[in-house]
């Protein structure tokens, strides 16, 4: 009597089911926010893309728009100076944040009391329940000429500062405005440091310095790396900060797109263009930071 091989068994109708419904499950979990995704970032950018390849004033593609970002007048290539000063500023509030956030964070995360941590971290943050724009307005009524800063100056006998409207008052105010950010992000890397370690490089004649390189960097390396791309990304597009604390001279790419979208003399070509400029600057960064931030997280691990 032949014994039936597999291929001859007919397939079970309640298999096709059960198959279906594990491809239909993922997809269901995944369709709210795989919607909100299509629907409020890459169907808008899309668009933004398109209006960038179509120049002012014409019906047919083209890559006027972009070569336009690198228009050279008046012996200076005036659009990626803003690009560069958009970029300086994000060094520089990154630098700061986090060398600031820094020893903050560790003390909260190590040196503080226990039952007071939550609740200084939650003072540290207050600042964030309230809007950006109101945090710069209140910058310039501390920063202007008759302002707080310069009144107390004047009261203890030092003559007053000028930074409002300049470069030095757009990074006092990115500089408040994320501080919080890279402070909350090493304070969750920190919090997880094991301290044994620190005893045991002080038990073997470790000094302060070597054990902070040798010991504390590499164990919260992931948070550093996590504050710096969170910092840098948001502050390199920032655009409240240098449109109310800055002048004319500190004007950043953010300002440069509102201007061509909303401004007199408007081309949204090319400020969709400009857009699109910042957008790959940043997924590069994102990128390269996925790539060998991860790499060196493993390595520490």
């Amino acid at each position: 009597m032949p014994v039936n091989s597999s291929s001859d068994i007919p397939p079970n109708p309640n298999q096709k089911s059960v198959r279906r419904l594990k491809w239909l499950e993922p997809l269901a979990l995944l369709f709210p926010s795989g919607f909100w995704l299509i629907s409020f970032l890459i169907i808008p950018t899309v668009f933004i893309l398109i209006q960038s390849l179509v120049p002012l004033g014409k019906t047919e593609f083209g890559l006027d728009n972009y070569q336009r970002v690198f228009e050279y007048v008046g012996g200076n290539f005036i659009y990626l100076v803003v690009v560069w000063r958009s970029l300086l500023y994000a060094v520089i509030t990154t630098g700061f944040c986090l060398i600031l956030g820094f020893p903050v964070a560790y003390w909260l995360a190590v040196i503080a009391p226990k039952r007071w941590r939550n609740i200084l971290l939650l003072l540290f943050v207050l600042p964030l329940w309230t809007s950006s724009l109101l945090r710069s307005y209140a910058w310039i009524t501390i920063l202007r000429p008759t302002g707080v800063l310069n009144t107390f100056l004047n009261f203890i006998g030092l003559s007053g500062i000028n930074v409002l409207n300049k470069a030095e008052g757009v990074i006092i105010g990115m500089i408040y405005t994320y501080l919080p950010y890279m402070v909350l992000v090493l304070y969750t890397s920190l919090e997880r440091l094991d301290l044994r370690l620190l005893e045991a490089a002080a038990d073997l004649g470790a000094n302060s310095k070597q054990t902070f390189w040798q010991i504390t960097v590499p164990q919260v390396s992931s948070g550093i790396i996590a504050g710096v791309s969170l910092v840098s990304i948001t502050s390199f597009s920032d655009y409240i900060n240098p449109q109310l604390l800055g002048g004319p001279g500190s004007r950043t790419i953010a300002s440069i797109i509102e201007l061509q979208f909303l401004g007199a003399s408007s081309n949204r070509g090319f400020g969709s263009a400009l857009s699109m400029v910042l957008i790959l600057a940043v997924t590069i960064v994102i990128a390269l930071l996925i790539k060998y931030g991860d790499r060196r997280v493993v390595s520490d691990g």
